[in-house]
C-alpha cells in the first residue's frame, strides 16, 4: 500500500537561515530514496532573473493567466507581492504527495494560514533567529542590501516573529547543525506517525495477526 508524502510548511524572517535548512535537509535526503522529498515550485508573474529556468525557479505566467488561476480557485495560496503574484498550485502539491513525496513549501504566515483552510493536517515550521541582534548582523554580513532595505527587513522580521504562536513547531536557528537536527526530528516524526507506519506496514501487520 502506497505511502502519502506529508506537506510541511516553513515560515521565516529574512535572514533567519530558513533556506539553508531546507538546502541541507534535501542534501541529506538524497541517501533516502525511497521517501524523496523536494521543495515546491510556486507559479508567479515576475520576468525570470538572469540564470532561473521555467518550472526550476518557478513556474513563470502571465498575469491574466495567474488572474484565472485565481478564478478556478487552483491556488492553495497566493499573494501579491511588489506588484507581481506568487502562488502554490493546489493539483501540482497534491500530485507530489500521491506519489509519496514529501513536499516543502517555502511561505510567509499568510500563506501558511490561507493553506491550512484547505489542508488543515499540514506541518508548520516557524524558524526563529536566536535574537535581533543576531538577525541583524546575519542581514548585514550578506552585504548586499542598503540601510534603507536592512531596516525595512527588520521590520518585517517583527511582522513575521508575531505569528510564531500559529505554528506547530518552532525552530530557533542559533546553531545550524542543531537546527538542522530539529528539523529532521519533526520530518521523522510525521513519517513515524500511525497513518503513514499503518500504510507502510500494511502488509506486515496482516501477517502479524493472522491467526496461528
Amino acid at each position: 500500500m502506497s505511502v502519502t508524502g506529508n506537506l510541511f510548511i516553513l515560515s521565516a524572517p529574512s535572514g533567519a537561515g530558513k533556506s539553508s535548512l531546507i538546502s541541507a535537509l534535501l542534501e541529506n535526503a538524497k541517501q533516502d530514496s525511497a521517501r524523496p522529498m523536494q521543495v515546491s515550485v510556486s507559479h508567479t508573474t515576475r520576468a525570470p532573473r538572469p540564470g532561473e529556468v521555467n518550472g526550476q525557479a518557478y513556474h513563470f505566467v502571465s498575469v491574466d493567466e495567474f488572474k484565472q488561476s485565481i478564478d478556478n480557485k487552483e491556488f492553495y495560496e497566493y499573494a501579491e507581492v511588489f506588484g507581481n503574484y506568487y502562488g502554490t498550485s493546489e493539483a501540482a502539491i497534491d500530485a507530489q504527495l500521491e506519489q509519496g513525496i514529501d513536499v516543502f513549501l517555502d511561505i510567509d504566515w499568510q500563506g501558511a494560514q490561507q493553506v491550512r483552510l484547505k489542508k488543515p493536517q499540514v506541518t508548520t515550521i516557524f524558524i526563529s533567529p536566536p535574537s535581533k541582534a543576531e538577525l541583524e548582523k546575519r542581514l548585514r554580513g550578506r552585504g548586499q542590501d542598503s540601510e534603507e532595505v536592512i531596516a525595512d527587513r527588520m521590520q518585517q522580521a517583527k511582522s513575521e516573529c508575531s505569528h510564531y504562536q500559529e505554528f506547530d513547531y518552532i525552530i530557533v536557528n542559533d546553531d545550524f547543525e542543531q537546527a538542522l537536527n530539529d528539523l529532521t526530528i519533526i520530518v521523522k516524526n510525521q513519517r513515524l506517525k500511525c497513518s503513514q507506519q499503518a500504510k507502510l506496514h500494511n502488509a506486515m501487520f496482516e501477517q502479524l495477526l493472522q491467526e496461528d
